[in-house]
């Protein structure tokens, strides 16, 4: 074990991961499908579920618009 985890998580990327800006672009589509079908969703864009896997903050996002809204 090395002292470096930044760098053992950036090799450890799944090469289909899209990265925080597609992922945004595409995450409230990714929430809606999951919300009826989550294997669907990772089915349909692996790419966004492969960095919700890597990324804590665009994961959190994603349980944001997941989460139902609070009525004002």
């Amino acid at each position: 074990m090395n002292s470096w985890p930044e760098l053992d998580r950036f090799l450890q990327t799944d090469p289909r991961d899209a990265g925080c800006g597609q992922a945004m672009e595409l995450l409230h589509i990714y929430a809606e499908i999951a919300a009826a079908d989550p294997r669907g969703a990772e089915q349909r864009h692996p790419e966004v579920a492969a960095h919700l896997r890597a990324c804590g903050p665009c994961a959190e996002d994603l349980e944001g618009c997941s989460e139902p809204s609070e009525p004002t």
